[in-house]
């Protein structure tokens, strides 16, 4: 019987393209080629009877065309802090290996990279507000990054913008988008500024996603006339 597993973890990514995204809205990518940088937490998780709870993960993808067209290279990260038996399960869900072909984001971007760097593992410090779209990361000697809402213009206020996907995404139920910041060196060797950057719950399993109502979804019921009687 295959390991049963849980991810959840509250992720920044921040890519190359433009605001109006081409992958979430099944549009070509803005310069005919993608880059992004996933980091996350993870908030609830195991694989078997391994916890995976409290730690860090990055994932940083490249491909030379649109990602359908294939040719990637991937790299992974795991916070220096997981034991063996953690590393080998977060190594297990974040490769794709873990669960059904293309069930989720980890085992669809596997399918379409041909280069698979060494996985390293080191400190990744991550700092991120996913309800103000802000976040702060290093990982030494690998990638740097710092994400922030968008701004409008005319009242220099943040400018609140969410993505809701009921059905089809591989990725998420729900996130809250803003603009992003990344440069790695190394083997990946990329960098972006000022480009799309979404927050949310990664929210998987063996099964693939789980579509649980995202915490980050609470000001919908706020708003709501059902929540003021």
């Amino acid at each position: 019987m295959a390991e049963r597993w849980l991810f959840k973890s509250e992720t920044y990514d921040n890519c190359n393209c433009a605001m109006n995204y081409g992958c979430q809205f099944n549009l070509p990518s803005t310069h005919g080629y993608c880059q992004s940088a996933f980091v996350g937490s993870l908030v609830e998780g195991h694989f078997g009877d391994t916890p995976i709870a409290g730690l860090n993960w990055a994932a940083m993808y490249k491909w030379s065309g649109e990602i359908k067209d294939g040719n990637g290279r991937r790299l992974i990260v795991i916070d220096e802090r997981a034991d063996e038996a953690q590393r080998f399960a977060l190594e297990a869900i974040i490769s794709g290996a873990a669960g059904e072909p293309v069930i989720n984001l980890f085992s669809v971007f596997a399918t379409t990279c041909s280069q698979f760097c060494e996985t390293l593992f080191l400190p990744i410090h991550l700092e991120a507000d996913l309800e103000l779209r802000t976040a702060r990361v290093e990982i030494p000697g690998v990638m740097r990054s710092s994400g922030r809402p968008m701004i409008n213009e005319f009242t220099g206020a943040p400018f609140h913008i969410a993505l809701a996907r009921p059905s089809g995404s591989f990725e998420f139920t729900y996130a809250e988008i803003g603009l992003g910041t990344t440069s790695v060196i190394g083997e990946m060797d990329m960098a972006y500024e000022d480009s799309w950057a979404h927050f949310c719950v990664h929210h998987f399993n063996q099964d693939g996603l789980v579509r649980e109502r995202s915490r980050l979804t609470a000001w919908l019921y706020r708003m709501s006339p059902r929540a003021h009687p």
